[in-house]
């Protein structure tokens, strides 16, 4: 018995200070309990290498995101600018060639500043700063950046709820993952279309709603769509590259809150935001 409870208090000390970063062996002999502790120290050894090798991979990953970022931006600029400028020159039969290669490096463009910030999230080179502030005019200007692209589908954008509610948000951040829904309500929603924002105070967090009048999203898809890559059979007609919803899902996932959807009243999709309430 007086061994066993020796193993024990042992184990208790070895664990605190191994919790402290301190912990040393202290039995050199054959018994039990200085095999026990060099197995600790083979464990906290391995541990450590273990975190090194991550946190140098992390290091890899993030200087190798900075000079994808940095090497594509020129290139990819000027090749936009220079397919605008033999628009201007083109004749009808090469000018819908000279706009396809303009759309595919302006896709190009996106994908590789979307594939970015989420790289730079998950590796921490970027860290969301929440405060607690008024999430209406975060929606009014994330609205207003999206008009653009709704005119030209003749869709109405409609704020439903205005409540005054303040949540713990980071706003570049909220409203880059509110845009990246609004901007798939008005591709998804048909011509002439609506779609409804609305703005609801909740015991514990801010909702926020986008819902749109598009084919909607099978019941089989609703828990996959906010992985990475993956588009829905419904998305298949429209040109997107599945990582909009993901970029959501993780912003929110880093300021406390969650995204969800559900089926909507006209036959589309609502989203819904979740923001911690100030």
């Amino acid at each position: 018995m007086f061994g066993t409870n020796r193993i024990v208090a042992r184990l208790h000390e070895m664990l605190t200070d191994a919790i402290d970063g301190a912990f040393t062996e202290s039995c050199y002999d054959e018994t039990e309990l200085s095999r026990l502790e060099g197995k600790f120290r083979q464990y906290l050894t391995g541990k450590e290498l273990a975190t090194e090798k991550v946190e140098k991979e992390r290091t890899a990953i993030k200087e190798l995101v900075t000079n994808i970022s940095h090497q594509t931006k020129t290139p990819l600029a000027n090749i936009c600018l220079y397919t605008q400028l033999l628009e201007e020159i083109s004749d009808e039969k090469t000018l819908p060639y000279v706009r396809q290669i303009r759309l595919q490096a302006e896709k190009l463009e996106f994908l590789i500043q979307t594939l970015t910030k989420i790289s730079r999230l998950e590796s921490d080179m970027i860290r969301l700063q929440p405060k607690p502030q008024p999430v209406f005019p975060l929606v009014e200007q994330a609205v207003r950046e999206t008009r653009g692209q709704a005119d030209v589908k003749a869709i109405t954008i409609e704020i439903t709820d205005t409540s005054e509610a303040a949540a713990c948000c980071d706003a570049r951040w909220t409203k880059e993952a509110l845009g990246n829904l609004l901007d798939n309500a008005v591709k998804y929603s048909p011509e002439s279309g609506v779609v409804s924002v609305s703005v609801k105070a909740m015991e514990m967090f801010v909702r926020i709603g986008v819902e749109d009048e598009g084919p909607g999203i099978p019941e089989d898809e609703l828990a996959q769509i906010f992985e990475r890559f993956y588009r829905g059979k419904n998305a298949a007609p429209e040109e997107g590259n599945g990582v909009g919803l993901y970029l959501t899902r993780m912003i929110l996932q880093r300021e406390g809150g969650y995204v969800k959807v559900s089926a909507g009243k006209n036959g589309g999709s609502c989203f819904y935001i979740y923001l911690p309430r100030a």
